[in-house]
């Protein structure tokens, strides 16, 4: 794939890094590069300042002359396959990229492949973990714990092998190649998204591309407590399925499974224990046993031994923004948990650290989700003036959800507000929690949910220090 001289359009730098990895890889190649995107000059001189040669700028909106003008379009994961701009692109048969599918055509070595609703970067995070205590291993993906893609596709020589978090975001482009992951693991699959894919049966389809081209040598590990694994095993992949559960497998499945303190290799209708996890699930969450369980099965089928596994299980990384404890003294615990942007991340956090000490900030923006379950467990382990919510278009909806539970608790316009009234309340308990689980995206108030979040830690860090 020689790309000198070439004509390439960036559809979208965005500033989570990943756009101008790409741009700069483009550059580097001796590509000729355009870079289109809605947003203003000013509003991306942060990831503008990074870019390293001479790019043509074609900000504020886009215009089809540059799709018409150029040979490759490549698209932010932000841009829907059907943004009318991208049509045009697959209708005037351009070579239409993501970073993850340039990422798949050029990166030489094996590529192990995560995805799911919940659990992706965790999941991803650890299995990297695990494969380095044999493998020259490393992550790739969009932002966040993981490294973009373009910064890694041309260091095949420095690793043996790559751990891809790809949304479904990415997915939506891989019927534009035909190579699939060697190890793919699917962590579940739960409503979100539908703002983009329209339904669930449209989500999980997407998901499916990434074993579409799978072969009978390769392996796909699926969620056995999820209810749409059934929906993935009917699309009839050619891999070898593997299944990870919470409880013990039924005889006929292959896969992991935890009982008792311990996690059980099923294969062939023989079991045996291969690893011994303690306390694993008060510590971490039984989310995090879910994560756990495909990690260290995609580094056994990656030829990792057990006991390399076993070794690293007690001192496996926390993930940023997911359920972080980032304050702790002897009366308070603050959680920054901002990555839950569905029902379903929140719905855990919950589980995990409520109780009638607990002070939950939730709310943000609609992605057209439903929030009923939500609705339903919020009572269950919250009191109503333990509720504080950060106004936005999901918080309506929460509230409707509630119902009567909620009807005198207020919404508040900032950030700031919502951690000064929840302070306030959680200093009346002699020990408390503070969880801030929005359970919805972010659009209306902040860039994404990571400044989201790291504006809530430079909060908290004003009040603590």
């Amino acid at each position: 794939m020689d790309f000198k001289d070439r004509k390439v359009l960036i559809f979208g730098l965005g500033l989570l890094g990943g756009g101008v990895a790409t741009t700069n890889w483009f550059l580097k190649q001796g590509a000729r590069v355009t870079v289109t995107d809605l947003k203003t000059k000013e509003q991306l001189e942060p990831s503008l300042k990074k870019i390293n040669g001479g790019i043509q700028l074609k900000l504020g909106g886009h215009d089809k002359n540059d799709i018409l003008t150029n040979d490759i379009i490549v698209c932010n994961q932000d841009v829907s396959i059907n943004n009318p701009y991208i049509q045009l692109a697959i209708k005037e048969g351009k070579q239409v990229e993501t970073e993850g599918t340039l990422f798949f055509k050029i990166f030489p070595k094996k590529i192990i492949g995560i995805t799911g609703t919940r659990g992706k970067t965790t999941t991803t995070v650890w299995a990297n973990t695990f494969l380095q205590l044999i493998y020259q291993s490393t992550t790739v993906g969009n932002f966040g714990d993981v490294n973009p893609f373009m910064e890694i596709v041309d260091k095949g020589n420095e690793f043996d092998t790559a751990v891809a978090e790809i949304p479904s975001f990415q997915l939506e482009y891989f019927q534009f190649i035909n190579r699939n992951p060697d190890i793919i693991a699917i962590t579940n699959l739960s409503e979100d998204h539908l703002n983009r894919h329209g339904n669930m049966s449209n989500y999980a389809l997407v998901k499916a591309n990434i074993f579409k081209y799978q072969t009978s040598n390769q392996h796909l590990i699926l969620n056995h407590n999820n209810e749409w694994t059934e929906f993935f095993i009917s699309q009839k992949p050619q891999s070898h399925i593997w299944q990870f559960s919470k409880e013990k497998l039924p005889a006929n499945f292959d896969g992991l499974y935890y009982e008792k303190n311990g996690i059980f290799l099923q294969e062939k209708g023989n079991t045996k224990l291969v690893l011994s996890v303690g306390d694993f699930v008060k510590e971490k969450g039984e989310h995090n046993l879910e994560n756990l369980l495909a990690s260290s099965l995609v580094a056994h089928l990656a030829d990792v031994p057990w006991e390399k596994i076993q070794s690293a299980v007690s001192t496996l990384p926390p993930i940023k923004f997911r359920q972080e404890v980032i304050f702790r003294n002897e009366r308070l615990t603050i959680i920054n948990d901002t990555t839950a942007t569905s029902p379903e991340g929140t719905i855990q956090a919950i589980k995990r650290f409520g109780s009638p000490e607990t002070i939950l900030i939730i709310g943000g923006t609609d992605r057209d989700l439903n929030f009923k379950e939500l609705g339903e467990i919020i009572p269950q382990f919250i009191q109503p003036d333990n509720l504080v919510f950060l106004a936005g278009s999901a918080t309506e909806k929460i509230r409707l959800a509630l119902g009567n539970f909620a009807v005198d608790c207020p919404s508040y316009d900032s950030l700031q507000e919502c951690i000064e009234v929840t302070l306030k309340k959680a200093s009346q308990y002699p020990k408390s929690v503070v969880l801030f689980s929005p359970a919805s995206k972010s659009f209306e108030k902040f860039k994404n949910e990571y400044d989201r979040g790291e504006q809530f830690n430079e909060l908290v860090e004003d009040y603590y220090g």
